[in-house]
């Protein structure tokens, strides 16, 4: 790729959730007053237990759209930062914040550049977001650039099963049981009826990636929903999310030592942020 073929991506996901955001208002107003829970299947708080004992804690949430993990963050404890690329989802933000009196820094910029100090954090956190709309190869670095030793990243996203066997289409139905792309060189995804381009990788690539910025692997939980479960979003249904991973969480701790530096390269080379309705 050149650089700007590379770059390209910053611009059109911007474009895409500066229109999105709208959608995601009303959504984002209910996670605000809601009891924390998790991806497009809203699994409780208490299930995956993401935010324990964060009173305290320095925090940046990569990629806010409207600030809610950022929200429940504050509630426990921490002092958090909300950042993001596209301005009409920090505008939903700040007025959540008004309604909620509820305040805490908000940063427009993307999770692969952050103009934040050095180990400034001892939280990274990203549900969606630069999970899956940055350049792994970019924001994580720049993460492990963000955290303190001893810091952890959390990142929620689609899971690699679900990469392989979504249609490329909503209008071609859920997720089946065929193999529709490769698992090997997974890296950017770009769909026929969206503007905005996505970034999974496989669990062998985000561990190497993860290690070779400085990260020890500390877990890796795919969620599954409850059998009475709801979603929005027509790409999944509850009867293969219950059978295979449609959602996983990385758990990594930044290393005490010295880092083992950058990532070594890039490899040759959908979904939504959820709104628990």
């Amino acid at each position: 790729m050149t650089p700007n073929e590379r770059d390209d991506h910053i611009g059109r996901n911007r474009a895409a959730w500066n229109v999105s955001a709208a959608e995601y208002a009303a959504p984002g107003r209910r996670n605000w007053a809601s009891e924390p829970s998790w991806g497009i299947w809203s699994i409780p708080e208490s299930d995956v237990h993401l935010l324990s004992d964060v009173g305290g804690l320095d925090t940046i949430e990569l990629g806010c759209g409207s600030g809610y993990v950022s929200a429940w963050l504050a509630r426990r404890g921490a002092r958090p930062v909300g950042i993001d690329l596209a301005e009409n989802q920090l505008a939903t933000a700040r007025a959540l914040q008004d309604e909620h009196d509820l305040h805490f820094p908000l940063i427009q910029c993307s999770a692969e550049a952050v103009p934040l100090a050095d180990a400034s954090f001892d939280l990274a956190i990203s549900e969606y977001g630069a999970a899956i709309w940055c350049d792994p190869y970019r924001w994580i670095p720049e993460a492990a650039r963000l955290l303190r030793r001893g810091g952890r990243l959390i990142f929620l996203g689609n899971g690699a099963l679900l990469m392989l066997t979504v249609p490329d289409t909503d209008a071609e139905g859920p997720a089946g049981t065929a193999l529709r792309r490769d698992y090997f060189g997974m890296h950017r995804f770009e769909w026929p009826d969206e503007d905005s381009v996505e970034f999974h990788l496989n669990h062998g690539d985000w561990i190497r990636l993860l290690r070779d910025s400085g990260f020890d692997v500390e877990d890796l939980i795919e969620l599954r929903p409850s059998l009475d479960a709801t979603t929005r979003y027509p790409f999944v249904s509850l009867e293969w999310a219950r059978r295979w991973p449609s959602e996983e969480v990385w758990v990594a701790r930044r290393q005490s030592a010295a880092s083992a530096g950058p990532p070594k390269g890039l490899p040759v080379p959908r979904r939504r942020l959820p709104d628990h309705a």
